[in-house]
């Protein structure tokens, strides 16, 4: 089969488009044939080497897959061969207290794929039974690839962690970007105002067509300045921060007393810094986040195959231009998700 992967870490040169043996399954995992995998920034940070992890060589990226399960093994009760599918990109023993719960992301062996195993830029992939979701039949493989890792995110950063009330006040960094575009629309789904930054007309207006009430150019504008003239120097009730420092401090400064922010990512750097007297005097709630649940996978896709909710298609490359769809995303020219078409 043809399998996109890093033999080494580096720039988009490094990804090698070649041949590699076709996978065999265990008794409890099925066979798909990967259709579609879409982009992530988890896929560049891989690709050019994160401190202090090792990952084994060649690695195959890739964390949202859909395709067709062409297999089944023997113990696979559940799933069968032939059905159009997405998988969960998370992974987790199955078996700890934990998982149990229904808290799989707090695993301790929770892994992505693409991250800790091989991921989708492949022909044929070996999944778990349990990661397996069925699509419905009007939903392309492409906007079934866009979907998972994002709106999971998305979904696990506004209700399940910062508890977003219907009518709130949200800002939404970063609207172009995959958890940005989904943030807009759970957040218009609970009937709350969005305010969404993001880079040029062009994005702004695509943010707009998503349903933000108010834009921000982050690139021309002072975004707590402008939080603060559209909120009536309020400030909001909920922050959408997956920036990192180059947004950290105006994201801050954004917030209302006893407003949450929570964040997911640090695209631009990790070393932000807190007042702590605005911390406590202002009673704000700073919450990490990261994935999320298989169970909010479920939940979310529930809106997304009624139409409730939709994936944000940008462009879609064949598996053997990979690299030019890194590097369409590392120049931040995309409003939504790239594809990789396999």
């Amino acid at each position: 089969m043809k399998v996109a992967r890093i033999h080494q870490h580096g720039g988009p040169e490094k990804l090698v488009y070649e041949d590699a043996a076709e996978p065999r399954i265990a008794a409890n995992q099925v066979l798909v044939r990967v259709r579609a995998c879409a982009l992530n920034h988890l896929d560049l940070f891989v690709r050019e080497g994160i401190p202090g992890m090792k990952f084994a060589m060649p690695h195959v990226l890739g964390s949202d897959v859909a395709g067709e399960v062409v297999e089944v093994g023997e113990l696979c009760e559940r799933v069968k061969a032939g059905w159009r599918v997405l998988l969960s990109p998370g992974l987790s023993c199955r078996q700890c207290e934990q998982c149990f719960s229904g808290n799989d992301n707090l695993c301790r062996r929770y892994t992505v794929f693409g991250y800790g195993v091989d991921g989708g830029n492949v022909e044929l992939l070996a999944a778990p039974e349990y990661s397996v979701i069925p699509i419905p039949d009007h939903m392309s493989f492409e906007e079934a690839a866009a979907v998972p890792l994002v709106f999971l995110t998305a979904w696990h950063m506004l209700i399940t962690r910062a508890r977003l009330r219907p009518g709130e006040d949200v800002l939404v960094l970063a609207a172009s970007s995959g958890v940005g575009s989904a943030a807009i629309q759970i957040g218009k789904m609970f009937h709350c105002r969005v305010i969404a930054t993001a880079g040029g007309e062009e994005k702004l207006a695509k943010a707009r067509a998503l349903g933000a009430d108010y834009v921000i150019d982050h690139y021309s504008q002072d975004i707590s300045a402008e939080v603060r003239k559209i909120t009536g120097k309020r400030g909001v009730d909920v922050v959408v921060e997956h920036v990192g420092m180059a947004t950290w401090q105006k994201s801050l400064e954004s917030l209302a007393t006893g407003g949450r922010l929570v964040t997911c990512g640090a695209t631009t750097g990790f070393d932000a810094r807190v007042d702590l007297r605005y911390l406590f005097s202002k009673q704000w709630s700073l919450l990490g986040s990261f994935m999320g649940t298989t169970a909010e996978l479920h939940q979310v896709l529930e809106f997304v195959f009624r139409g409730q909710l939709k994936p944000v298609l940008d462009h879609a490359y064949p598996l053997a231009e990979i690299r030019a769809a890194h590097e369409r995303v590392e120049r931040k020219e995309q409003f939504g998700k790239v594809i990789v078409k396999v």
